[in-house]
């Protein structure tokens, strides 16, 4: 049996975010780090993009991450957390479970000043 090519995890990253389409807004992928020795020192790590770790799984966390608004990290704050995943030799892999795209959010407006609302829609619009 062949030996598995292991690449980087931030690229990895930015290779799935940057096959998104314009549009997307929420991307949900698993992480398993392969040195199951090492899942104290990843998950003090990896705890900045807020993970849900998974119990008797293959797959070690699960990471929702945001375009441009949502419930999940920044897509720019996992890529520089799984840098630093490299940067210390923490070899793992992502899998891609959900990707949406073409939503648009969705602010409660009622009882603010029309200035809020124009403003909200005028950096909507761009």
């Amino acid at each position: 049996m062949g030996k598995v090519a292991v690449v980087a995890l931030a690229p990895d990253f930015q290779r799935i975010v940057d096959s998104l389409p314009p549009d997307w807004t929420q991307l949900e992928l698993d992480l398993r780090i392969f040195d199951e020795e090492r899942y104290v020192e990843a998950a003090t790590i990896i705890v900045q993009v807020n993970p849900q770790p998974y119990s008797k799984h293959d797959w070690h966390w699960r990471l929702r991450v945001a375009n441009e608004f949502g419930h999940a990290a920044a897509a720019e704050t996992v890529h520089g957390t799984l840098a630093v995943m490299d940067t210390l030799g923490l070899e793992g892999e992502l899998a891609v479970r959900e990707a949406r795209s073409g939503r648009v959010e969705v602010m409660e407006t009622w009882g603010r000043p029309e200035s809020v609302r124009q403003e909200f829609y005028r950096r909507r619009a761009q």
